[in-house]
């Protein structure tokens, strides 16, 4: 079964996926399926569909009958990564993470789904470096960048500062000073003045789109996730946001696929699911396809 282009990018996504940057890298994704068998087409497409549906045993059972065709195919163990990650098997996510960085250490999106598994296990990239090309210079550039995305300035400053020099990297440096000036403030109290403590930048965009959402202010909210998801990302709120917005200022369509993304990196969060879900539910009604609306819908739990 050959995926048409569309359908292709329906499922991988297009919208600041790990997919698009793999098809910038390694040529286009299209011509990447047509290297495989039918066999691999069919289980790596109903592993993503099942991991898109939470149902994760089976997308890693697909996803592992892939590997056993294309044994040494990184979006396979990339793909492997992530759905012990959603399934909370965090020390299987953690060695397919590995391995997929060893095999491309300069690809951005593989180095960012290994940080996120070992963050989420408390645990930070220095830790494994002694298993990874750690001296490639373009990998720790890599990391600067995310933790300067992830609002983590210090942490960023610290890795960058031990990089040869690049247009990449004095451009960064100069965006981690000023986000770091910026993110300055001296709080005071009775006229008193306290230490100055750094804002938690990620929190300060989600507040500030709480509000325009509460409010209704749509057109607002529509413009600082898009913002928001330049800086960060992962985040799945900035993707329901995003979404949201563009629902509630007509364009339902275009709505689908951050909200879609959304689900993809959403973990351990049901409130989030539910207002995902409810807002898939409405762009699907307004859409005339109220299966699909129903189906999200009934995804919806109650008390969360």
């Amino acid at each position: 079964m050959k995926m048409r282009p569309h359908i292709l990018l329906f499922y991988l996504g297009v919208f600041f996926t790990p997919w698009t940057a793999f098809a910038q890298e390694e040529g286009s994704a299209e011509l990447y399926l047509e290297a495989y068998s039918d066999s691999f087409q069919e289980n790596f497409f109903e592993a993503l569909k099942q991991k898109g549906i939470e149902n994760y045993d089976k997308a890693i059972n697909l996803l592992l009958e892939c590997k056993r065709i294309a044994p040494d195919d990184p979006v396979v163990d990339h793909e492997l990564a992530k759905a012990y990650m959603a399934s909370k098997d965090y020390v299987l996510a953690q060695g397919y993470a590995i391995s997929v960085v060893k095999a491309r250490p300069k690809n951005r999106w593989y180095l960012n789904t290994l940080v996120d598994i070992l963050q989420k296990q408390g645990n930070t990239l220095e830790g494994v470096k002694s298993e990874l090309p750690f001296n490639d210079n373009e990998l720790q550039q890599n990391l600067a960048l995310i933790y300067y995305r992830q609002g983590n300035y210090e942490k960023a400053m610290n890795v960058l500062s031990a990089t040869k020099t690049t247009a990449f990297s004095d451009a960064l440096m100069s965006k981690l000073k000023d986000s770091m000036a910026l993110a300055k403030q001296t709080p005071t109290k009775n006229g008193q003045s306290k230490e100055d403590v750094v804002r938690n930048p990620l929190e300060d965009y989600r507040s500030k789109i709480d509000l325009h959402l509460t409010n209704a202010n749509f057109v607002e909210a529509l413009s600082l996730s898009k913002e928001a998801l330049e800086r960060f990302p992962s985040q799945p709120y900035f993707y329901y946001a995003y979404g949201t917005a563009l629902n509630e200022t007509g364009e339902s369509k275009a709505a689908l696929q951050p909200l879609l993304e959304a689900l993809d990196y959403l973990l351990d969060d049901p409130e989030l699911a539910n207002k995902i879900y409810k807002a898939l539910g409405k762009a699907y009604n307004t859409l005339g396809n109220t299966s699909k609306a129903n189906m999200y819908l009934r995804k919806i739990k109650p008390g969360s």
